[in-house]
């Protein structure tokens, strides 16, 4: 998404670093959903705490993102994805499940890259969307 929407940053790139596994592999919310909203928030969000209406005008793409997500991925819960692709949930921050996890197919591409990419397509679609109407 960075390269292709032209959202180039490697500070957002590495704060989203522990993202994985639904937050340092503890199974909570997928950081694929967390990623997206994030991209979205590059183009959309706020540049100071203070600045209410575009906190509350980041919230309307990032609502779609969540709503479009949990609509095309089951759920927005990463254990719970699991149980979705996977009929289980793994505890990744354990050894032992986190190569189950990955014996399981964690990494083929109808498991989690499919997942990360649902996300980046919806995203994407949010961002271009966004980028014309400002152009407007």
């Amino acid at each position: 998404m960075q390269e292709r929407l032209d959202l180039k940053d490697t500070g957002v790139f590495k704060a989203a670093s522990a993202l994985a596994g639904g937050v340092a592999r503890r199974g909570e919310t997928c950081g694929a959903l967390t990623g997206a909203i994030m991209g979205i928030c590059q183009v959309v969000g706020r540049e100071s705490l203070e600045d209410k209406e575009q906190y509350l005008e980041a919230m309307v793409p990032a609502g779609k993102m969540y709503l479009k997500f949990k609509e095309e991925v089951g759920h927005t819960i990463c254990a719970e994805i699991h149980k979705i692709l996977y009929g289980r949930s793994y505890r990744l921050y354990d050894d032992e499940e986190r190569v189950a996890f990955h014996e399981a197919g964690a990494h083929e591409p109808e498991g989690c890259p499919g997942v990360c990419s649902k996300a980046a397509k919806i995203a994407a679609r949010i961002i271009l969307d966004l980028k014309e109407r400002s152009e407007r």
